[in-house]
């Protein structure tokens, strides 16, 4: 029997994180937030789609207001519908002859539509009972095709060189599924090096990450460059020289002062600097890579993409030559139709992804992404790893697991999606018992 869903709930979702400094960076302190959508459907058994966008407190509200507003897109639609011409479905929402003004693909419409489409691959998920990555990878590959817009894109990436790329990723995808099943999935945790904390919890978090079996770590810069060179020094001296450090400036440099600062960061090894600068600026990007493949002799790249609005902006930074690490977000761009455009791009120009994650419920979003571009795309595991920060998982039904440093793979069906009523009761902007 076909599934319709047949309403749309919305909540504005809020965590008090910036009193204690979490997620601080050289721009941004705020209330980890989301916009938190629920498919109701007519299964039998209730079964119901969720997915969310992630914002940074005010503002929330916004991408709420968005949702409702493209919600008629999705109400009265059933599953077999939106599973036979996906694309179609797609357009519906970024494309809407008057909400697209409002962007165009980009912004809080389209994180609003990242939030809506996530939902209704989480319901098909759980409805063919497998987690998402599952039911990517082992889906054929002339539904993955279908499932992507190639509008804007095709003189990057044609339908045909995307069938040639997921038809390469069947070889050999068992034997990259077991090693994931016995060892998970590679990840780098930024819970050390938050700008806002003092120095002697950084080195005490790093101390302790390094215990746990972390070898990849990341610190923010952005502050007065003596601070960046300091903490770099703190991170280094306890990981020693083997671990990856990796740096992001969140956007905040300019291009030259970009160069000028990893003039000194290069003394600590980084394995990237990531958002030197505006995420718009794909040429400063592109300038910024060159002189940081020189200043380190090729051992540092640029890695961009958590905040780039969409498949074009993707599609220039990787023509451009600008990036040397792709991190797509599971929610910035218009959900899982967009970001496996992006995965295939980046296959195309030999760039690995390692997605951005983090705040709520980032983690466990973008887990299935990264075990989905291993096991049918980009089918190797160098450069490639997932970001992990070790807050809010327990407001999830199912949240991520790591062991030593490492993501296992997420084994109920559906997106990780799905937040406990008793979070979203309490920590609900402004009534919530949190904010009352």
């Amino acid at each position: 029997m076909t599934v319709t869903i047949t309403g749309v709930d919305v909540h504005d979702v809020r965590f008090p994180t910036a009193a204690a400094g979490d997620g601080s960076d050289a721009i941004n302190r705020g209330d980890y937030s989301a916009t938190y959508v629920e498919l109701r459907t007519d299964a039998s058994d209730g079964t119901f789609g969720a997915g969310f966008t992630f914002t940074n407190g005010r503002g929330n509200e916004l991408t709420c207001a968005a949702v409702r507003a493209l919600a008629h897109h999705v109400v009265g639609r059933t599953v077999d519908e939106i599973e036979a011409e996906p694309v179609a479905f797609w357009r519906s929402l970024t494309a809407d002859v008057q909400l697209r003004w409002l962007g165009p693909e980009k912004g809080v419409i389209h994180m609003a539509t990242g939030a809506l489409v996530n939902a209704v691959w989480d319901l098909r998920a759980k409805l063919a009972g497998k987690p998402l990555w599952r039911l990517l990878a082992e889906m054929p590959t002339e539904e993955l095709v279908r499932n992507i817009d190639f509008h804007h894109i095709i003189d990057a990436l044609d339908p045909a060189e995307a069938a040639a790329i997921l038809e390469k990723g069947q070889i050999g995808l068992s034997d990259r599924l077991a090693e994931l099943e016995r060892d998970g999935f590679p990840s780098y945790t930024t819970s050390v090096g938050w700008l806002g904390y003092p120095d002697d919890k950084v080195r005490a978090l790093t101390r302790e990450a390094y215990g746990q079996g972390w070898r990849a770590m990341k610190m923010k810069v952005g502050g007065p460059i003596e601070d960046d060179v300091r903490r770099a020094r703190i991170i280094r001296e306890e990981i020693g020289p083997d671990a990856l450090l990796m740096m992001d400036a969140n956007q905040v440099w300019d291009v030259d002062e970009a160069i000028e600062n990893m003039s000194r960061l290069v003394e600590f090894d980084p394995y990237w600097i990531e958002e030197p600068t505006h995420a718009d600026d794909v040429l400063g990007h592109a300038r910024i890579a060159e002189a940081v493949t020189g200043l380190s002799g090729g051992r540092c790249r640029v890695a961009t993409g958590e905040v780039a609005a969409n498949r074009v902006i993707f599609k220039q930074l990787l023509q451009a030559e600008a990036i040397g690490v792709c991190q797509i977000d599971a929610c910035r761009i218009g959900g899982v139709n967009e970001v496996l455009s992006v995965i295939l791009m980046a296959a195309r120009f030999g760039v690995p992804i390692c997605p951005h994650a983090g705040g709520v419920g980032l983690c466990e979003y973008v887990q299935h992404l990264a075990i989905f571009d291993y096991l049918r795309v980009g089918a190797s595991l160098d450069g490639r790893m997932v970001e992990y920060v070790d807050h809010l998982h327990e407001h999830f039904v199912d949240p991520v697991r790591t062991r030593g440093g490492r993501y296992l793979l997420p084994d109920r069906p559906g997106y990780s999606a799905t937040m406990k009523r008793s979070s979203i009761a309490e920590f609900s902007f402004p009534d919530g018992p949190v904010w009352a």
